[in-house]
Parts: structure tokens; C-alpha cells; sequence
């Protein structure tokens, strides 16, 4: 494993159930459909088909652009996200950005020319940060404060505030969200069944 730049790695996980979880730099790895949909069933590794076509093309695209990402996507698939058989997997940027250099070539009028996507550049624009708060986001979609969601997940509010500071949930934070959300998804179910019941119990 080649020695990673600034701590950026790409991570893979399969949980039990069969969901799949990529994040890049503890962030989770958004699927860029908006720019490329070859598969509408998110990411997959351990194989070259469409769902890990569509992860080789985020990662690219985290490190290069959309349009080296897409023609290089299915080679990148086949080379590199073929091979994770494990469920769980780390790339390092540094290899993505070795394997760029190796293999993508670049029109002379492209911004990228003679570039080749240096460490030091590529670095730069993925260091940036989001411009959405991912907790703030979060709250405001459940309607709750930063305090309310702490008391939900049972954990000191000043957690949930380093979390916002630093712009990032780990993975069981995350997956004890993706809960209480189902869970209050399927309680307004079960309310909008009682109230039909009642309605039809009256007429």
C-alpha cells in the first residue's frame, strides 16, 4: 500500500445485510449520478459491472474530473475496483492519483495539460470542504436541534457538536440516524393506517 497523502484514503465497507458504505477522507463518497448513471443500484466492488463502474467514476472524479472519470471509468473498474473480493477495502489517494498519471491521457487545450494531477494540485481541491453542514442538514430535515438529536442517539450533546465542527458523522452515528429516520418513516405509517381505521370504524 502506497504511503497516503495528507491521510486521504478511500474506504469500503460491506455490512452483513449486504449495504455498502464509501467515504473519502471520513466522508461519505457521493455516487455522482447527476453526472454519470450507469448503475441505479449505488456501488458495488470484487467486479468490473456497472455498479462498480459508477464507484470508479466517484473516485475519479474526486481526483481528476467528470470527463477523464467517464472515459477512463471502466478501465479503472477493471483494474483496480474489480480486486477488493473483502468486505471491507482502503485505497489510497496516492494510488488513484499513480494510476491517473499511468494510464488517462489529456487533450493539449485541457486546463489539466502537463498537470497530470500532481499530488500537490489534486490535494488542494480535494482537501475543500463541503459547502452543506452534514449535522445541520440533518436536524433541519428532521425538524430537531443539534441537543434534541443528541438526546435521540444517547450521547453527550458535545459529541454531536464536534460532529458538526468537524463536518463529519462516523459510521455508527450515521447508521443510528439512517434507524431513528426508518423508524419515524414507518411510525407515520403506522399513525396513517390508525387514522384510516378510525375513518372507515365511523362511516
Amino acid at each position: 500500500m502506497a504511503i497516503t497523502l495528507n491521510n486521504h484514503v478511500f474506504k469500503g465497507h460491506r455490512a452483513l445485510l449486504g449495504s455498502k458504505f464509501v467515504t473519502y477522507a471520513e466522508i461519505e463518497l457521493p455516487t455522482r449520478s447527476e453526472l454519470y448513471e450507469i448503475s441505479k443500484h449505488g456501488f458495488d466492488w470484487g467486479n468490473g459491472g456497472k455498479s462498480a463502474q459508477q464507484l470508479a467514476f466517484s473516485i475519479l472524479t474526486q481526483l481528476s474530473d467528470a470527463t477523464v472519470a467517464q472515459k477512463y471509468a471502466k478501465k479503472f473498474a477493471e483494474d483496480i475496483i474489480a480486486k477488493f473480493n473483502g468486505r471491507d477495502w482502503i485505497l489510497s489517494a496516492s494510488e488513484v492519483l499513480e494510476w491517473i498519471n499511468t494510464h488517462c491521457e489529456f487533450p493539449k487545450d485541457e486546463t489539466l495539460q502537463n498537470k497530470k494531477l500532481t499530488p500537490a494540485n489534486k490535494l488542494q481541491k480535494a482537501s475543500k470542504k463541503p459547502k452543506t453542514n452534514v449535522v445541520k442538514e440533518i436536524c433541519k430535515e428532521l425538524g430537531i436541534t443539534q441537543k434534541t438529536l443528541a438526546e435521540i442517539l444517547e450521547v453527550p450533546e458535545g459529541t454531536v457538536s464536534s460532529w458538526a465542527v468537524k463536518n463529519e458523522i462516523p459510521r455508527l452515528g450515521k447508521k443510528a440516524i439512517e434507524f431513528y429516520i426508518l423508524n419515524v418513516k414507518n411510525q407515520k405509517i403506522v399513525d396513517s393506517y390508525r387514522s384510516f381505521k378510525e375513518l372507515l370504524e365511523a362511516s
